[in-house]
């Protein structure tokens, strides 16, 4: 019995001691941090800004009916994927009365071309009489002439009593009919001179009727050429919601109604992409990106960026933030275009796909794990202030200093033997899983990276314990 005893005395006492001695362990690691850490590394980074949204082609328009009002279409001259030519008819409308309108049109300007050849062959007939009037004044001028001659001779003669008076009165009536006969060939010039003018009126007036009923055809063709739907540019035909029969309505926008087919330009074909707000000021024109398609997966195309979008864009309903009247603090991207330069035959516009925008490299800089960069306030980092017993003692509150303690600072933990020391750092560019170090640390120098809890809530100075095992997982 006694032995029995000894044996559960030792055993007790066994077992107290190795209470004891793992009391004693942890109360020596009271306050001790488990942390992962990694150390301070040069390495090349690329700082990305990746966003998603559809193949687009850069010159698309929408062709609609220009008619003057709703047009049945009577032939659709293309189907869907077709590539046209520029000034290429792809449909046409019914149109009737645009051309009897030009059929009248046409008649009236060769009725009126007709008024205006007879009216030209009249004036050329007035030049000519006005010309003979002419020779036969001229012929009057010559007769006069001849008659005052004769006249004067037999005058002389008849003074001299060498003539007859019959002889005398003879060509004194010959000089007063050739004086008549040049005034009635002035007369008749005047006269013919009066009806060219009237000629001349009456054709005026006509070529102004011509060119009046020339203006009223263009106009009646240029109606007409309405009715003919034609390509503006070179592209492939991307939409086509219409059929034979159906009724297009002129001038409504972004309606279906109004919409005949869509022409797309497929030289120049882009990803249009919406970038969130917080990076777009990172992308700058002339950018290279990697564009993937969903529809074509395991290729990446390389693109340039052409475009960025001034005005903001709400993201929950896509229409610009100026048109919207409610002030909103939602979200809101900006749209950047990416031409590709080397897109493949069987691209589609509309298919989704997701642009990464290169928006900076560096080679061989100091850089650290994105997760072990925090921000703490710099009171935080300060030693609290203690009274003569060791006692925390409350400081004077001071408005000023109080918000130079709140000022927050970006900087890492540091291993310092085993402490976790606070250090302030400045940043650079961001990697895909790491960031830039400006300034604040030196290569090798092993920081804290993990895990994401202890780093949110260690503090300075906080004794810790490196254990850089990856975790094993509890298998169900």
């Amino acid at each position: 019995m006694k032995k029995k005893w000894k044996i559960a005395l030792a055993v007790a006492f066994v077992l107290i001691a190795a209470v004891a001695v793992t009391a004693g362990i942890k109360y020596n690691q009271r306050g001790i941090v488990t942390v992962q850490t990694g150390k301070v590394a040069r390495q090349d980074l690329t700082s990305l800004v990746t966003a998603s949204g559809e193949i687009k082609p850069r010159n698309y328009i929408n062709l609609g009916a220009n008619t003057m009002g709703p047009a049945r279409i009577t032939q659709i001259l293309v189907v869907e994927g077709d590539r046209v030519k520029k000034g290429e008819v792809v449909a046409r409308l019914e149109s009737v009365q645009a051309e009897a309108e030009v059929a009248a049109q046409r008649a009236a300007v060769g009725s009126s071309e007709a008024d205006s050849s007879a009216n030209e062959a009249s004036l050329r007939a007035a030049d000519q009489a006005i010309i003979t009037a002419q020779a036969s004044l001229e012929r009057a001028k010559a007769d006069l002439d001849r008659a005052r001659i004769d006249f004067q001779r037999t005058e002389k003669l008849w003074n001299e009593k060498l003539v007859a008076r019959q002889e005398y009165d003879t060509r004194q009536s010959a000089l007063a009919a050739a004086e008549a006969g040049l005034k009635e060939g002035e007369s008749r010039i005047d006269q013919e001179k009066a009806r060219r003018q009237q000629i001349a009126a009456q054709l005026n007036a006509q070529q102004r009727r011509v060119s009046q009923v020339q203006a009223n055809l263009r106009r009646a063709s240029d109606v007409l050429d309405k009715y003919n739907v034609y390509s503006p540019i070179d592209g492939v035909v991307t939409n086509l919601p219409v059929r034979v029969g159906e009724t297009v309505v002129p001038g409504i926008q972004n309606s279906p109604a109004s919409t005949v087919m869509t022409v797309a330009d497929m030289s120049l074909i882009t990803a249009e992409v919406k970038v969130d707000e917080t990076d777009i000021v990172n992308v700058k024109l002339g950018q290279t990106a990697d564009v993937s398609i969903d529809a074509i997966p395991n290729r990446t195309f390389r693109g340039r960026v052409i475009e960025i979008g001034n005005t903001a864009i709400l993201r929950s309903t896509g229409l610009a933030a100026s048109q919207s009247a409610v002030s909103s603090q939602e979200a809101k991207d900006f749209k950047v275009v990416v031409a590709l330069n080397d897109p493949p035959e069987d691209i589609r516009p509309g298919l989704s796909c997701t642009a990464k925008v290169t928006t900076a490299t560096r080679n061989r800089v100091l850089s650290i794990p994105i997760q072990a960069l925090t921000v703490r306030q710099k009171g935080d980092l300060e030693a609290p202030v203690k009274d003569e017993k060791g006692k925390a003692a409350a400081a004077p509150v001071d408005p000023v200093l109080e918000k130079a303690r709140k000022e927050e600072l970006q900087g890492v933990f540091v291993v310092s033997g085993e402490k976790a020391e606070f250090r302030k750092v400045e940043t650079g560019i961001t990697g895909m899983t790491d960031i830039e170090v400006t300034s604040g640390l030196n290569e090798g120098d092993q920081i804290i990276t993990g895990s994401y809890k202890v780093i949110r809530t260690l503090r300075n100075d906080t004794k810790i314990k490196v254990d850089n095992q990856a975790p094993v997982k509890a298998e169900s």
